[in-house]
């Protein structure tokens, strides 16, 4: 899936392409200051993804967005996700059914980590994956420059075994580096997902509190019928198509974990 043709990139936003061992992609810079690696996830730069985006850049960040599925700015429908997955099912880049496996795509994200770090300074960087590239945030803590990993709704391997269900698309050497920075060097971790999720089941967060412990801050947003802001089932993009910018609403305290994480790890002093 490498491409070195990116789209026109969103306004405001300053196309770059990354190229690390023969791997060529197009990667949307825009801001100031200590870098997030925003991961997108399917279909791709979606407007909510964007909005997101402006949240992390109005605390003081950078942001770097890799192209790697769809149209930047393109809205979300049924038709265009679908095309999007289909598109991951059949790359090699992206370990969708294998389990304990990190996904190859991975280790071109802790380089390009690597260069955002060089090139904002700050004491290193953030990352967020969503859906898909939910749980590459744990594989890029195999980079020492990340140090506020964020796993929204992480949903590889696809669920489908309980084995499946309880994996973290990472191969037993990244489990052992996230375990070391998370454990004992002390890099927080958060989780987020929806409680009826079945594309992200709560047996992947409870292997993350299996081997994290108290170090992973889980957050389980209600989803249940009935539930009381009329969330549904399907629920599934915290931070993107599924996210409500309204103060009491549970997506915006989400988003506030996010954004205190990335104030206390990259923006605070002393």
């Amino acid at each position: 899936m490498a491409n070195e043709h990116a789209s026109a990139p969103p306004e405001g936003y300053e196309v770059r392409s990354f190229e690390h061992a023969g791997d060529t992609r197009p990667v949307f810079h825009k801001g100031t200051g200590p870098a997030v690696l925003v991961m997108t996830e399917i279909p791709g730069i979606t407007p909510p993804v964007l909005a997101f985006c402006e949240h992390v850049l109005a605390l003081g960040c950078s942001v770097a967005l890799p192209q790697f599925l769809g149209t930047p700015g393109r809205p979300f429908s049924a038709g265009y996700m679908i095309k999007s997955m289909t598109k991951v099912c059949v790359s090699r880049e992206f370990t969708t059914f294998v389990r304990g496996r990190s996904s190859p795509i991975t280790v071109w994200m802790r380089a390009l980590a690597r260069a955002l770090h060089r090139e904002h300074g700050g004491p290193g960087v953030g990352v967020v994956g969503m859906c898909l590239t939910g749980g590459f945030a744990l594989a890029t803590l195999a980079e020492p420059a990340v140090i506020a990993p964020v796993l929204s709704q992480p949903s590889l391997p696809f669920g489908l075994s309980e084995d499946h269900r309880s994996d973290l698309g990472l191969s037993p050497e990244d489990l052992v580096a996230a375990r070391d920075r998370v454990c004992e060097q002390g890099i927080p971790l958060l989780g987020l997902r929806f409680s009826h999720d079945s594309l992200c089941p709560p047996q992947r967060f409870e292997r993350l509190k299996a081997e994290f412990g108290d170090a992973v801050k889980l957050i389980e947003i209600d989803s249940s019928e009935g539930n009381a802001h009329g969330l549904t089932r399907r629920a599934h993009s915290v931070l993107g198509h599924d996210f409500v910018d309204e103060a009491e609403h549970p997506t915006r305290q989400a988003l506030d974990e996010v954004l205190t994480l990335f104030e206390q790890q990259l923006l605070t002093t002393g």
